[in-house]
């Protein structure tokens, strides 16, 4: 006979692992709120991501902190950002939910299954154009069930991007490098000096600072890296520099140097044949460093499979 004793006992135990699963599946709520109000900086957005109410998320909040035993967020009317202990647990919690909530397609992707899912990449107009078409046909080839998508942002539009998690990662070229952010280099382009087949630098076999001084420049938007390399070197070699145009794009700078508007300092991804038969290309290894093109990714970050996939495919590409 089964004794009142045994029944009750494994009453209890039933009773204790119902809790410690709800337990655990209420704080796994309380840090997905916690980070998606980390990220947005607002109760508000941090409801419409999570499809809840403010004051469903607000009580997570409070929870956590109780549990914590500590303030997460200073709050400072409608804006609100994280206390020291916030950022600390933010960046301990959040690769484990974003691990949690994509486990399905990991899952998948691990048993072979890469037929479904997304990949955001932030890249510059000019990566885009010049550096990802070969690895974005080959994974477009390979997966076609995954869902591309190509947000042309650079600097520090697609870092912020990258740090809430909009995009999966970013590509492009890294100077200065946050200490939050991961940086692999992938390819390596040179420096060149690109003017009109009839300027008067088309004669030189050979073109150094001083020979670039007098001409106007054409020059993407300010506050891009490209000026900042060009202000240094000529400070470093002690000449001057004028720029008459600032233009975005390299397609667009081209345009216009072809034509006779100025000339300009690129790195050659940007150079195809037909270039070098309507343009003279000069190089500048001398004087500029190279500029490599990689792999952005926040530290910490959870990499889905596509994205984890897309990175060996670049890798393939430049090998």
């Amino acid at each position: 006979m089964i004794s009142m004793f045994n029944i009750a006992t494994g009453y209890t135990i039933a009773i204790l692992k119902m809790k410690t699963i709800y337990y655990k599946q209420n704080r796994l709520k309380k840090l997905r709120a916690f980070c998606q109000v980390a990220k947005h900086g607002s109760v508000t957005k941090a409801a419409d991501k999570l499809f809840a109410s403010q004051p469903t998320i607000s009580l997570q909040i409070q929870a956590l902190e109780r549990e914590m035993k500590v303030s997460l967020f200073e709050r400072n009317g409608p804006q609100i950002s994280l206390t020291v202990e916030g950022k600390v647990l933010y960046d301990l919690c959040e690769p484990m939910v974003q691990s949690i909530d994509h486990l399905h397609e990991t899952f998948s992707a691990h048993c072979g299954n890469l037929s479904t899912g997304d990949l955001t990449i932030a890249a510059g107009e000019s990566t885009i154009l010049y550096v990802l078409p070969q690895p974005v046909q080959m994974f477009s080839d390979q997966y076609p069930g995954i869902k591309l998508k190509l947000a042309n942002e650079t600097g520090r539009d697609g870092l912020e991007m990258l740090r809430n998690n909009d995009i999966d990662l970013a590509i492009g070229s890294m100077l200065e490098i946050p200490d939050d952010i991961e940086y692999e280099p992938i390819v390596t382009y040179n420096p060149v000096l690109i003017a009109p087949k009839d300027h008067p630098l088309s004669k030189l076999k050979e073109v150094t600072l001083n020979d670039i001084s007098p001409f106007g420049l054409i020059l993407p938007p300010s506050h891009l890296s490209t000026w900042r390399i060009v202000k240094m070197v000529f400070a470093q070699n002690n000449t001057s520099y004028k720029v008459t145009l600032e233009a975005g794009g390299w397609e667009v700078i081209k345009r216009y140097v072809k034509i006779g508007l100025g000339i300009s300092i690129v790195t050659d991804v940007c150079i195809t044949d037909q270039d070098r038969e309507e343009m003279t290309v000069l190089s500048l290894d001398k004087y500029f460093p190279k500029r490599s093109y990689g792999i952005v990714t926040r530290k910490g970050k959870f990499l889905s499979t596509p994205a984890e996939r897309f990175i060996d495919l670049m890798k393939e590409c430049y090998e």
